[in-house]
């Protein structure tokens, strides 16, 4: 029972990695060099869903990593 925690432990976590990986702050060249972004922005499509989805697999990270802490 244990093995199949750690298996889904770490699909999630590289689920995770990659999820966080995907999602691209857009600043431009402007922001290296310190220039605020003046213009605000609701997330939409692709980039909500994303987000949504980092949620969702943060969420049953905690819960795998608290279950393998209760049964170990």
């Amino acid at each position: 029972m244990r093995d199949y925690f750690s298996v889904a432990q770490i699909v999630l976590s590289i689920a995770l990695i990659l999820a966080i990986l995907f999602q691209v702050r857009g600043g431009g060249l402007g922001g290296i060099f310190g220039q605020a972004s003046t213009v605000f922005r609701t997330k939409r499509g692709v980039e909500k869903t994303l987000f949504q989805l980092t949620i969702v697999l943060a969420v049953l990270f905690i819960i795998i990593s608290i279950v393998m802490l209760r049964i170990s």
